[in-house]
């Protein structure tokens, strides 16, 4: 039920659907970004899949996910 909740409030209620297909590319989009960018309460702010890496220093960078409804940041290597 809570991730129910996090895509409609995240996503689907912010993007018209316009086809199954459109669906399709919308969800997989947003599965990536809520596994391996999306902080997660119930562990403590971390997130599920974490990267191979992780730069701890340098930039800070923002990637748009689904056009921009949604951000990632995260850090270049130095």
């Amino acid at each position: 039920e809570r991730w129910i909740r996090s895509v409609r409030e995240e996503c689907l209620d912010k993007v018209l659907i316009i086809n199954q297909a459109h669906l399709r590319r919308v969800m997989r989009e947003y599965i990536a970004f809520f596994n391996t960018a999306r902080p997660h309460q119930g562990i403590d702010q971390q997130i599920p899949v974490p990267p191979a890496s992780q730069a701890t220093s340098g930039p800070l960078r923002c990637r748009n996910v689904l056009g921009g409804i949604l951000h990632d940041y995260y850090r270049d290597a130095a």
